[in-house]
């Protein structure tokens, strides 16, 4: 059976995009979350970059009382790792591979392609970029943490070992501790993942200095062919 696409919207950096980047937002936001980050990014000698942004489909939450909200899945608690909702990672693993698989039908190589994502959206990329059986250009992770880490060892994919990977925090993040973000980019140290680890003076968002930090990043791993 087919996975349904996610609805989604995108921008292009330029015309006949070569790259693609696909923004996963955060619990509780949409698409449109990030929509005003791609101006501000300095992108100046990168290939022409397709943003694409998808919307997280609507589930109860429990750690927010039940409440139905734009989720890649269910939370249960507030320190993020108990009682994981490894079904509900699961599907939405699927989804963004259905995603992924999109860009490259669309002609843009799976090694042109970056996958990003805020907070439960960063979680998701790092559970689904690194069990990947392809290599992609880069991995972007601001203000996550690694979900079912215990299985990552086991699930892994040897195809993004090389892969860079940007991760970003802020230090007095309240909804994603920072010692979460740090546990994440331990982990990945510890089996070889070539992390750029980045922490900020600030909560659970995204400043100015991140988005510089951000453009470098994908000027690193989406340079314009020469």
């Amino acid at each position: 059976m087919q996975t349904k696409m996610l609805p989604r919207f995108e921008m292009e950096s330029a015309p006949s995009p070569t790259a693609a980047v696909i923004l996963l937002h955060g619990l509780g936001a949409n698409g449109h979350d990030f929509a005003g980050l791609v101006p501000e990014l300095d992108l100046t000698g990168c290939q022409a970059i397709r943003f694409v942004f998808p919307h997280a489909p609507s589930i109860p939450v429990t750690a927010n009382a039940g409440y139905t909200m734009p989720a890649w899945y269910d939370i249960a608690g507030t320190d993020l790792i108990s009682d994981q909702d490894a079904a509900g990672i699961q599907h939405s693993e699927l989804q963004i591979l259905a995603l992924i698989a999109h860009e490259m039908q669309r002609g843009i190589a799976s090694e042109n392609i970056v996958l990003a994502g805020f907070s439960q959206g960063a979680a998701m990329t790092l559970h689904t970029a690194l069990r990947l059986p392809f290599a992609l250009a880069g991995i972007m992770a601001l203000s996550g943490y690694l979900p079912l880490a215990d299985r990552l060892h086991i699930e892994r994919s040897h195809a993004n070992t090389v892969t860079p990977i940007f991760m970003a925090h802020g230090a007095q993040d309240t909804v994603v501790i920072p010692r979460r973000g740090e546990e994440a980019r331990d982990a990945l140290l510890a089996l070889g993942y070539p992390v750029q680890w980045h922490s900020y003076e600030t909560e659970h968002n995204v400043t100015s200095e991140e988005v510089e930090d951000m453009a470098a990043f994908l000027r690193q791993v989406l340079p314009a062919h020469a």
